[in-house]
């Protein structure tokens, strides 16, 4: 039987989900029609916009995201400490870019003498918008319920557009997390539709390495801030550079249940960057040291690994003493 959402997300086990919606009869209602030829290209473009405009508002952060011809994947990260922190303006501010509110969160925000009822069910109602704001299903129906809005008024047609409730996944540790990740980012690749990971329209990998080859990180997208240590910032527990050559590296594997892979004839992602491995590590410390990160000793690409896999063999080796 399915599982109420309340029971699937459990920020006590985890703060990270991976999200999908599909629309309705796996139709080609965003992406292009191949039996009717009408092209329903721009609507990805609608979906990538508002989720992004939703990242912005809610306390829950864009991992990853690839939005197909006919489905959504997201990866998401509740942070449910940093939304404490807002104040009763901030989170009705925010509130207020999604909906009008109430008479009394309107009246709250122009400020002034106000009566004390007023006052009182303007923060009740903030406290209920703060809550909303950092919950899944919320986050969800904001972005889904207006795109399908739109899509029925340019259709001229009523009805559902998604076929239902989206899906949730628990990501419950970092290899989950990363290959939830890789699995998001390479669904272009899978389906054939691209080559190479840079070149997926509409997908967070292709914003994150538009943003890195100009020396930063995407600013609505949860940003990578390198491995776990001490004093760790706000961010996703690995190198953005380990990250891509991972990504790289998995799509060039050829499976017989997916249309594409990454051609094995092509450079690896560092040299189709025309970015060398010195340079992308020097790129890839300074984006950790503006997270806080204390820089030591510059390792290259190849030494990066050997040090891995020795750390590797030492935790392997313990665990068999």
């Amino acid at each position: 039987m399915p599982m109420p959402r309340s029971q699937q997300v459990c920020l006590d086990d985890t703060p990270y989900y991976h999200c999908v919606a599909r629309c309705v009869r796996r139709a080609f209602l965003c992406g292009e029609d191949s039996s009717t030829g009408i092209s329903y290209e721009h609507r990805r473009s609608w979906v990538e916009h508002r989720l992004l405009f939703l990242a912005s508002i809610f306390s829950i952060d864009v991992c990853a995201y690839a939005v197909m011809s006919n489905h959504l994947h997201l990866v998401l990260q509740i942070d449910s400490e940093r939304v404490k922190n807002w104040s009763v303006v901030e989170v009705l501010e925010r509130w207020h870019k999604l909906h009008k509110g109430t008479t009394f969160t309107q009246q709250y925000l122009l400020g002034g003498a106000l009566p004390a009822y007023v006052i009182a069910l303007a923060e009740a109602a903030a406290e209920t918008y703060r809550e909303r704001l950092m919950d899944l299903s919320w986050f969800m129906k904001e972005l889904n319920e207006p795109i399908a809005r739109r899509a029925n008024l340019e259709d001229e047609c009523t009805g559902h557009f998604w076929e239902g409730r989206f899906k949730s996944q628990a990501l419950l540790d970092e290899a989950a997390l990363i290959a939830c990740m890789a699995y998001v980012d390479l669904n272009p690749v899978r389906s054939g539709i691209s080559d190479t990971p840079e070149s997926s329209d509409f997908t967070s990998i292709k914003k994150r390495v538009a943003a890195f080859k100009e020396n930063s990180q995407p600013k609505i997208l949860y940003p990578f801030v390198g491995n776990p240590r001490q004093d760790m910032p706000n961010g996703l527990p690995f190198p953005l550079v380990d990250y891509l050559e991972l990504v790289d590296l998995t799509g060039r594997i050829v499976r017989e249940s997916k249309k594409g892979s990454i051609d094995a004839s092509l450079l690896p992602i560092l040299q189709r960057l025309n970015i060398s491995s010195e340079n992308w590590l020097c790129i890839a410390t300074e984006f950790e040291a503006r997270t806080g990160r204390v820089v030591g000793q510059e390792l290259s690409i190849d030494q990066y690994c050997e040090s891995h896999q020795r750390k590797r063999h030492r935790k392997s080796t313990q665990l068999l003493i």
